[in-house]
C-alpha cells in the first residue's frame, strides 16, 4: 500500500469494498504505524483506523461499525479498562484485543473480567497480533501462552493472596499512579476527577491493603511491578 493510501482519511476508506475493519486505539503513532503495517500486509484492503485516546475510541463507535478494536490499556485521557466497558456499553458484540505493555499477570484477569475478547503483550505483537485479530474478526477469542499461563496461576488456590487483586480497577489504577509518584492533584487532573474523589479512592486502597502511608504504597507498588 502507498503512503497516500495509507493516509487515506476514515470517510474515503468507507467506500472500499472489504471484509475488515480494524480500529487501533493507542497514544503512541509509531506504534499505531507498526501496528498498521502489520495489520495491512496480512489484509490486503482492510480498513484500518487510527486514533490516540479514549475518547476518539468511543466517538469513533457511534460513528462507524468495526470489525475489530485493538485497545492500549495506557491512555492519555484514562484507563484502556475503562474504554473496554464503555465499549461493551455501547457496542457488546464488538471483539476488543487488549494490546499492552504491561504483563499478562498485572492486567489479564481485569481485562477478561471486563470483556475482552483477547490480550497479547506488545512484545509478542509481531508474531501473534494477526493471528489474534483473525480469530477474533470470526468471532473467536485469543489469549497468548503467557496470558494463560498467568490467568492459571492466579486462580491456583495454592497461591499466596496479593491484597492489590482484592482493589477495584479504578483503585488499583490509583494505586499504580501513586506507586508512580504522582500525588493526588496530578492523578485527578489525569483522570478528570475532582481531587476529593481521588482521595477517597486513595483511602480505600490504604483500608483494603491494610496500609497507613503513600510511601508504604510506593514500596509495595514496586516491588510488585505494578507502578505506573
Amino acid at each position: 500500500m502507498t503512503s497516500a493510501t495509507a493516509h487515506t482519511s476514515l470517510r474515503e476508506t468507507e467506500a472500499r469494498p472489504t471484509s475488515l475493519r480494524v480500529m487501533l486505539v493507542d497514544d503512541h503513532p509509531i506504534v499505531r504505524r507498526g501496528l498498521r503495517d502489520i495489520l495491512e500486509d496480512a489484509f490486503p484492503g482492510a480498513v484500518i483506523h487510527e486514533v490516540g485516546n479514549g475518547r476518539e475510541a468511543i466517538a469513533s463507535l457511534h460513528s462507524h461499525s468495526w470489525s475489530v478494536m485493538v485497545l492500549d490499556l495506557s491512555l492519555p485521557d484514562g484507563s484502556g479498562l475503562d474504554v473496554l466497558k464503555r465499549v461493551r456499553e455501547l457496542r457488546p458484540r464488538l471483539p476488543v484485543l487488549i494490546l499492552s505493555m504491561h504483563t499478562a499477570d498485572q492486567f489479564a484477569r481485569r481485562a477478561i473480567a471486563a470483556g475482552a475478547s483477547g490480550y497479547l503483550t506488545k512484545d509478542a505483537a509481531d508474531s501473534e497480533l494477526v493471528t489474534a485479530v483473525s480469530k477474533l474478526a470470526r468471532g473467536g477469542k485469543y489469549f497468548g501462552a503467557e496470558v494463560l499461563e498467568r490467568v492459571a496461576l492466579g486462580l491456583h488456590p495454592d497461591r499466596e493472596d496479593r491484597p492489590h487483586e482484592r482493589l477495584s480497577d479504578r483503585e488499583y489504577q490509583v494505586l499504580r499512579m501513586i506507586g508512580g509518584g504522582k500525588t493526588v492533584s496530578e492523578i485527578a487532573t489525569e483522570l478528570g476527577l475532582s481531587v476529593k474523589t481521588v482521595s477517597t479512592y486513595r483511602a480505600r486502597v490504604l483500608e483494603k491493603m491494610k496500609m497507613r502511608t503513600n510511601a508504604e504504597l510506593t514500596h509495595y507498588a514496586v516491588r510488585h511491578g505494578l507502578a505506573e
